[in-house]
C-alpha cells in the first residue's frame, strides 16, 4: 500500500501542458496572391488534429498555443510564413522552430525580406498580419492562469551555430553585425489589472527563463525553476530575465477586446496572486527581425512541476 501511494505521488508531480507533446496539429492551406506566384502554402497550428483550407484568419477555440506562423495580407497581397512545424522526435512527434528569412517579391511594387525566429507561445496570433513594422503588435500574449508551479519541464534539442554573426532583416534591407543569438525558453507569471482607460498593467510574480546557447542532442526532463518575487535577488538571475520592455514589448486584448501594451512595470512580492501566464519558446532571443540564420530548436513533452 505504501509503495503504491509513493508511486502515485511521484506521478502527480508533473502536469502536462495541453498539446505540449506535439502529437496533434491543425494543418492550414492558404493560397498566396498571384502576383507572388499563387502557390498553396502550408501553415501548422499546435492544436486538435484538423485540416483547414482557405484564406481566412485562424479561429482559436480549443488550443492555448499560437506560433510565429502567420497568414498575412500586406498592401492587398496574401503572403504566408511558416517556421514552426512538426518533426520526428525521440518518441512520436515534436515541434521544430527555425530562424530563417521570409521573402515577398512583387515585380514593380516591392520586395520584402524579413528575418524571423520560430516561436511558439501561449496566446493568439491576430490575423491577418497587415504590416511588419511591429510584429509583436499582432500577438495576444498570455492566458488566464492562477497556479503556482515550481518549474517548467521539457525535452529539447538545439542547433546553435554560434558563428558570431547576426543578421537584421527588416522589410527592404538586411545588415550583418557581430553578436550571438541563443534560443530562449520563457515562462513568466503575472498579476494583471486594467485601469479606467482599459490599459493593461502587470507585476511580475514568477520568472523562469533559460537561454540555450550551444548545439546539443536531446536533453530530457530539463527543468527551468520558477523564481517567485524579485528575480534580481536570486543567485540564478541573468539580465535576460528582466521585466518585459523595449524591443520585446508584448500586447494583449483588454476586457473590451482592444489591443493594449502589457505594461509590466514592477516586481511583485513572492506571495502575490497570479492572474496570467506567458510561455514563449523561440529559436531566436534577439527580438523582431534580428537573429542568427541557422538556429533550430526542437522541443517536446512540455510539463509543469508542482
Amino acid at each position: 500500500m505504501f509503495l503504491l501511494a509513493s508511486l502515485t505521488a511521484a506521478a502527480q508531480r508533473y502536469e502536462k501542458v495541453p498539446f505540449g507533446d506535439f502529437e496533434h496539429w491543425t494543418v492550414r492551406y492558404v493560397t498566396e496572391s498571384q502576383v507572388i506566384g499563387g502557390q498553396e502554402k502550408t501553415l501548422y497550428v499546435i492544436g486538435p488534429t484538423d485540416t483547414i483550407r482557405g484564406n481566412e484568419p485562424y479561429k482559436y477555440k480549443n488550443t492555448i498555443w499560437a506560433t510565429s506562423n502567420a497568414f498575412a495580407k500586406v498592401m492587398g497581397v496574401v503572403k504566408t510564413s511558416n517556421n514552426v512545424e512538426p518533426d520526428k522526435g525521440p518518441n512520436g512527434r515534436c515541434a521544430k522552430l527555425s530562424t530563417q528569412f521570409a521573402d515577398c517579391k512583387v515585380a514593380g511594387l516591392f520586395s520584402i525580406k524579413v528575418l524571423a525566429g520560430g516561436s511558439i507561445y501561449w496566446g493568439k496570433m491576430l490575423e491577418p498580419v497587415t504590416g511588419v513594422s511591429d510584429p509583436y503588435a499582432f500577438m495576444d500574449w498570455g492566458i488566464p492562469f492562477t497556479k503556482r508551479p515550481k518549474a517548467l519541464v521539457l525535452n529539447y534539442k538545439a542547433t546553435i551555430p554560434n558563428t558570431g554573426k547576426l543578421v537584421k532583416g527588416t522589410t527592404f534591407r538586411t545588415t550583418e553585425f557581430n553578436g550571438y543569438d541563443p534560443a530562449e525558453i520563457l515562462f513568466v507569471l503575472q498579476y494583471r489589472w486594467e485601469d479606467e482607460k482599459g490599459n493593461i498593467h502587470a507585476k511580475r510574480v514568477g520568472t523562469a527563463v533559460y537561454h540555450v546557447d550551444k548545439t546539443t542532442g536531446w536533453v530530457k526532463d530539463f527543468k527551468v525553476p520558477v523564481i517567485y518575487g524579485d528575480a534580481r535577488k536570486a543567485k540564478e538571475y541573468q539580465p535576460y530575465m528582466d521585466l518585459i520592455s523595449g524591443d520585446k514589448t508584448m500586447y494583449a486584448l483588454n476586457k473590451k477586446g482592444k489591443k493594449k501594451v502589457i505594461k509590466e512595470e514592477a516586481w511583485a512580492e513572492a506571495d502575490c496572486p497570479v492572474t496570467h501566464a506567458i510561455m514563449m519558446i523561440t529559436s531566436s532571443s534577439q527580438g523582431a527581425f534580428v537573429g542568427a540564420v541557422g538556429n533550430v530548436l526542437w522541443v517536446d513533452e512540455i510539463r509543469l512541476e508542482y
